[in-house]
């Protein structure tokens, strides 16, 4: 959906994003993260056509920034870090202003309307001026501005930031479920705990510079070297550590609570023989899945310096 090459700005002799090169595929939440200064909200708006880049391009559905920027328009939901509200029109008259922006008229918009009225749990505001909702509604209700033309990618840009822990739960739902329905969430923030619950890939941004990016599962393994892995087992405890001191990949093992834990360095089809090699043996295993040892907030300390623009 969106493929990254070579993107460079520079604010005179200010390199706010360097060389960035990085890819999100179709249907995934993906968590843009760093401090603040970062290059976040400079990639998200050249991505969006706000800004024109140095040098190197975005694709969005194979359609570059630069060249394509009215077809790349319509493929992307934006929401920027601020945002604007008209204070003079109902949650309704919003809406329909801007479906009427993207030529959205008739049955289709009173539709269209409904049904992000409904998503958003907003249809009992309807008629209420937007200046009177809260600050959790007023970010639903941008996000669903950003969603009336049916865009597959959406960019935001720090939605959750401000809102009180349960709005920001609401919100960071929201974009979990919009993921579900086959929407692109690239998503920027730094609150790190909440997102790394949501984000399938996560690339992390300091200094203008591109650190990593990878989907979560595979995240730890590249910065530690090895991934943990819990098994937690029915029957079979001692013939399983039998089987598993004989696997080259298994680099640790330790007893936990119902089974084992794993320090184990290989991919996907070596972790599938594990699992496989295990049942084989004759191991009764009733889950076997990545540790939670390792949050997103670690692996962020562990790879970056501090360091601002």
């Amino acid at each position: 959906m969106l493929t990254v090459k070579g993107l460079t700005k520079d604010y005179g002799r200010l390199r706010a994003i360097d060389n960035l090169e990085f890819e999100v595929e179709d249907g995934i939440v993906y968590g843009f993260v760093g401090p603040n200064g970062a290059g976040k909200t400079t990639t998200i708006d050249i991505i969006a056509t706000v800004l024109n880049p140095t040098s190197g391009d975005a694709l969005v559905d194979g359609y570059s920034v630069i060249k394509d920027r009215d077809k790349v328009k319509y493929l992307i939901g934006y929401m920027p870090d601020f945002y604007g509200v008209y204070n003079d029109m109902t949650v309704e008259e919003y809406l329909e202003f801007f479906c009427s922006a993207y030529g959205i008229e008739g049955e289709r918009r009173k539709k269209r309307i409904d049904e992000l009225l409904e998503l958003f749990q907003l249809g009992h505001k309807r008629e209420e001026e937007v200046e009177s909702l809260s600050r959790g509604m007023r970010q639903k209700l941008c996000l669903a501005r950003a969603l009336v033309h049916d865009p597959p990618l959406l960019l935001l840009d720090e939605p959750a930031s401000g809102l009180d822990p349960r709005a920001r739960a609401e919100v960071l739902q929201l974009l979990k479920d919009l993921a579900r329905q086959g929407k692109t969430v690239f998503v920027s923030s730094h609150i790190l705990p909440e997102i790394g619950e949501i984000c399938d890939k996560v690339g992390i941004i300091e200094k203008g510079k591109l650190l990593i990016s990878e989907r979560m599962d595979r995240l730890e393994e590249r910065v530690k070297g090895y991934r943990t892995i819990k098994v937690e087992i029915l029957e079979g405890r001692e013939r399983a550590e039998e089987i598993l001191k004989a696997i080259p990949e298994v680099i640790g093992m330790r007893e936990v609570e119902r089974g084992l834990e794993l320090d184990f360095r290989g991919g996907e089809e070596a972790l599938a023989g594990l699992l496989e090699e295990l049942v084989k043996g004759g191991v009764k295993v009733f889950s076997f899945a990545p540790s939670k040892e390792i949050s997103l907030t670690d692996i962020f300390l562990r790879i970056t310096k501090g360091e601002t623009q």
